[in-house]
């Protein structure tokens, strides 16, 4: 069995709690300690214990309802009564509502240890989850990305993701809207796999032409074609040697080379462009797309051999929208982390900001819910963050209350040069920064500034 598993102790009795903490702790587990069942739920979700135990008789809500609430947010999570009140009756009707073991008060520690350890061996995912959540914000991509919600929905992906990493040579299909954060469960799956310590590849399949795309994939020989290196070059899957290759937007991907995909796929082996010599690679291939693949099939522009294939694992990232109860964390969390990196002394949202952002259908996903807390950081006056500092569609207002005149009368385009102005301000004149928090290219960012005819200030020179 595994150590360090999390375990939550729920018991309104301070010295019983400390007695059983001590036990586990000795016993190699992280223990969390909840007086009541109402802590223990709000605990629940940041903590995410790999096992319960709980009381029965408690204040506020009892053992038999916290059971029972539980098992509607995780029907999976291991829970054990521990309890002064036992009877077969009682025994039976808390094995009824979803518990795995009854220990009657006073108990012997081996007891204790040996429950613990049978539950524990049933399920071990939080854990993992956790881990999963604390390397994430330093290796899993862009600055400032990780994953973030505890909504039913993403908890299910969390366990799909633990399961998948587990099979360390399991191809997997991730699917879903643009934004979701696709790439980000893809890297997830390779840091909590054995192919942790080696590479992980990403390429865009949409982002090259076929050409191009097949010779970052597989490489080429000296001489294969005009431009070609002198030594020939290795690719993405002779690198990523014994890790993970992660195939972006893989419904874009020419017939051609999906049959040379699949070639890697069935025997773990390719040829180089321009090459007659097989390489032998091992690989785990993961694929995302947003499109429907089963549709891309029907139309004749998708293999459906290799759609089987790249399918042995699907898993499906919900759209934000059908995820309301995740939109406020993750809103946070690009709040905490966009004030920190802008130095901006903003820490929070305001209620009504909040209410905004959960009423807004969110089509660009978590990724425009991003750019949106970034613009909102930058532009906010102070704190908290109100809803006239937020930039989208479903907002109540579109612009920063500083760049309104007093009548409200400014044009769009005086509007626009006033926003454009501020985030140069804010950016220092950096072009680059300023055009990807404006949502534009750095060519239409230049060509505004001539229009416009701004100009940095003296000490912005």
């Amino acid at each position: 069995m595994a150590s360090n598993a999390v375990v939550m102790v729920v018991d309104d009795d301070a010295q019983l709690r400390s007695l059983v903490g001590t036990v586990l702790a000795r016993a190699g587990h992280d223990v969390v300690e909840a007086a009541d069942g109402e802590e223990a739920l709000r605990l629940l979700d940041e903590k995410l214990p790999d096992l319960v135990l709980t009381d029965l008789a408690m204040p506020k809500m009892d053992g038999a309802r916290l059971i029972e609430e539980v098992r509607k947010r995780d029907p999976m999570l291991p829970m054990i009564v521990l309890t002064g009140l036992a009877t077969v009756d009682a025994a039976v009707e808390m094995m009824r509502k979803g518990a795995c073991d009854f220990i009657a008060k006073p108990f012997k520690i081996d007891q204790l240890n040996d429950s613990v350890k049978k539950a524990l061996g049933r399920q071990l995912l939080r854990r993992d989850v956790l881990r999963l959540r604390s390397e994430q914000c330093l290796r899993l991509g862009e600055a400032g990305a990780t994953l973030i919600g505890a909504s039913p929905k993403m908890i299910a992906v969390y366990r799909m993701l633990k399961q998948v990493a587990h099979s360390p040579t399991t191809t997997v299909l991730i699917q879903g809207e643009s934004g979701t954060g696709k790439e980000l469960i893809a890297r997830a799956i390779h840091l909590a796999s054995d192919r942790r310590e080696k590479c992980f590849m990403d390429i865009n399949c949409a982002a090259l032409t076929e050409s191009l795309l097949e010779a970052e994939i597989f490489g080429y020989e000296k001489g294969a074609f005009t431009g070609a290196a002198n030594s020939g070059k290795p690719g993405l899957f002779e690198v990523a040697n014994d890790g993970t290759v992660f195939l972006d937007e893989i419904g874009e991907m020419s017939l051609p080379l999906q049959a040379k995909l699949l070639r890697v796929l069935q025997e773990k082996r390719f040829k180089r462009v321009g090459g007659v010599e097989d390489v032998e690679v091992d690989v785990r291939i993961i694929a995302s797309t947003n499109r429907d693949l089963e549709t891309l099939v029907q139309e004749g522009k998708f293999r459906l051999d290799l759609y089987y294939r790249l399918r042995v694992i699907p898993i499906l990232i919900p759209p934000l929208r059908d995820r309301a109860e995740d939109i406020a964390p993750i809103a946070r969390h690009y709040v905490e982390f966009f004030s920190a990196s802008l130095f901006k002394r903003v820490t929070e949202l305001s209620a009504e900001a909040l209410e905004a952002l959960e009423a807004y259908s969110w089509p660009g996903n978590v990724r425009e819910l991003r750019n949106v807390i970034e613009r909102a950081v930058i532009l906010s006056a102070g704190a908290p963050i109100g809803p006239e500092s937020l930039l989208f569609a479903g907002a109540p207002q579109l612009a920063d209350p500083q760049l309104e005149s007093a009548t409200g009368n400014l044009s769009i385009a005086e509007m626009e040069k006033r926003l454009i102005s501020k985030v140069l301000g804010n950016t220092s004149w950096r072009k680059t920064e300023a055009a990807r928090i404006l949502g534009i290219n750095r060519t239409t960012l230049h060509n505004k500034i001539r229009e416009y005819e701004l100009a940095p200030g003296p000490a912005q020179s």
